[in-house]
Order: structure tokens, then sequence, then C-alpha cells
């Protein structure tokens, strides 16, 4: 039976994952969102080519993505190590979804619906830290790349080093720094996008 948990937490956390409301919304809009903007299948391009009503939309869903991915299988056997899986698979998903030719998002708001299921204290401080990123710079990769640094600091403050979640929130920073290798290469060069304050 463990095989067949595990199995199905990961195809159904995948399959979660892999829908694309950036694609979905934007081509609504007649928009394909591959070809504008930053070309990036995110709430945040979302945001910036048809507007905040329809990103805030896109970032909402692909939180709930999360959100799901994680909560169903806690619910269902009570185990954390289920819940990280589920969030993991999601992301993945997300990030190299089969339904878009295995590209995706840089899986920052899936993150944080999976974090409010399962480790919300460090959700907290890190959707502080984004804020405080966000306005003083309104740069959101930055912002972005400031909540992925702060997981792992939050979680082996909260959780000791030594805990599930520990290695759960290095894993996602790592994934999220990954995810944004661009964007940390035009703010090197100081040519990354910005919201209008």
């Amino acid at each position: 039976m463990l095989w067949i948990h595990i199995i199905s937490v990961v195809l159904i956390g995948y399959l979660l994952g892999a829908i694309s409301f950036a694609v979905l919304v934007a081509s609504r809009k007649g928009v394909d969102i591959f070809t504008v903007g930053s070309g990036n299948p995110g709430a945040t391009n979302v945001k910036r080519v048809l507007g905040a009503k329809w990103g805030n939309l896109v970032f909402a869903l692909d939180a709930a993505k999360g959100v799901l991915a994680a909560a169903w299988p806690l619910l269902m056997w009570a185990e954390l190590h289920y819940a990280v899986l589920g969030l993991i698979a999601a992301l993945a998903g997300h990030s190299y979804s089969i339904f878009i030719a295995f590209r995706g998002g840089k899986g920052v708001a899936t993150t944080m619906g999976g974090l409010l299921v399962i480790m919300p204290p460090v959700l907290l401080m890190g959707l502080v830290l984004w804020l405080l990123a966000f306005y003083s710079s309104r740069v959101v990769a930055l912002a972005s790349l400031v909540f992925a640094l702060s997981l792992p600091i939050t979680a082996g403050l909260y959780y000791g080093m030594e805990h599930l979640c520990f290695g759960l929130s290095l894993a996602l920073a790592l994934l999220i720094l990954l995810r944004h290798r661009s964007n940390i290469l035009r703010l090197i060069k100081g040519e990354e996008n910005s919201f209008t304050k």
C-alpha cells in the first residue's frame, strides 16, 4: 500500500501542478503568454501583460495547486512526508508541465500554497520579507529571491535543521533560485523588469 500511496500522491500532485493557469487565462483573453512580456507562463507576466486582475487570479490559482497537492494526502493519511511529496510533485508539474511541452512558471505561488499547509510560520515570515523587498524595489524577481532565501533560515530556526521541514525549505529555495537564473543575471546587469510605483 505504501507504494500505491506514493504513486498516487506524486501523480495527482504532478498533474495538479501541470495545469498552467497562466496559459489558460491568457488564451481566454486571446494572448499567447509565451510571446509577450518576459515570455514566462506565470502570474507576474500575466499581470504585466493583462493587468492586476488577471495576474492576481493566476497567482491565486497557482497557490491553490500547492494547497491541494499538499493538503489532500495530509488529510488522507496524516503523514507530513506525503504532504511534502505532493508539493514537490506539484512544483515539478508547474515548472515542467507535460501539457505545455515541459515548460512552466517559476513556482513561487505554488510554493506559497504548499507552505500554507505544511509550515505556516515559515510562509508568514517569507511573505513579510517578500512584501518588504517588493515595495522597496518594485521588482518581483528580487522579492521572490528574498522569499526563497528566507525559507531555510526560518525553517532551521523554527523547526531545527534535522527536521523534514528544513530539508524541504532548502530544496524549495534551491528550486526557486534555479528557476530564476535569468532574473538573477538581469538583476546583476541592472536590466530586470520592475513595476512602476
